[in-house]
């Protein structure tokens, strides 16, 4: 796993640590709801992982990508797979997503090593 990687990830914990510690409802009903979408269910978690990449690309969204990469990775996901998942992206979203589109590709390549 790369330091990147690891740092992203302890982060995104850290704050949500202090975003859930609120006393808001609505917030910890919204982060479940965020969490319990990408289980297993008519489709299963890798692809659900797989449409959340292309809409946070689409979006423009580098924590919302950068999550979905890792855990594309940490489902098996395939070099190839991922290669038509950004593909499919660049297509929806047009040439303003090809910055985001480096990006993922290098925590990609992160995670291989």
């Amino acid at each position: 796993m790369s330091k990147k990687v690891e740092q992203f990830r302890k982060e995104r914990e850290r704050l949500n640590q202090i975003v859930l510690a609120g006393d808001n409802l609505n917030i910890k009903r919204f982060f479940g709801l965020d969490s319990a979408v990408y289980r297993d269910g008519a489709l299963d978690a890798r692809t659900k992982e797989l449409l959340g990449l292309v809409a946070s690309l689409v979006l423009r969204c580098d924590d919302c990508i950068s999550y979905h990469v890792i855990q594309a990775r940490d489902n098996g996901v395939t070099d190839k797979e991922f290669d038509e998942v950004m593909s499919v992206g660049m297509v929806v979203g047009g040439s303003i997503t090809i910055p985001h589109v480096r990006r993922a590709k290098q925590i990609w390549k992160e995670m291989e090593k």
